[in-house]
């Protein structure tokens, strides 16, 4: 989500892990003021939202940066690119939207 808004059946495809459990982690994030959310018919996409205040900014940069670094992200990251590429996308994706940062490429 670093880079634009991502519908969550891609964090089901590639995170391996059930809507539910998603959506409610997502929905964590968002009570916090981490990721905001919008609906377009139904699909929810998620993004992250930067904090006004700059202290709590700065530690969602620093938290960020860290993930960043981390193999295992990378590895999503790239299973997130691969699966929004494909020329044949997996059947739970045919209708979804790319993620904002895909279409940007396009």
């Amino acid at each position: 989500m670093t880079d634009g808004e991502i519908c969550v059946c891609y964090f089901v495809e590639v995170l391996g892990e059930s809507q539910p459990k998603i959506s409610r982690h997502l929905a964590y994030l968002r009570k916090a003021g981490i990721v905001s959310a919008r609906r377009e018919g139904k699909w929810i996409h998620y993004r992250i939202v930067r904090p006004a205040d700059t202290h709590q900014a700065r530690v969602l940069d620093c938290a960020l940066d860290a993930m960043s670094e981390d193999r295992q992200m990378q590895r999503d990251r790239a299973m997130l690119e691969r699966a929004c590429c494909a020329s044949r996308l997996p059947p739970p994706l045919h209708d979804a939207p790319k993620p904002e940062f895909m279409r940007t490429r396009s």
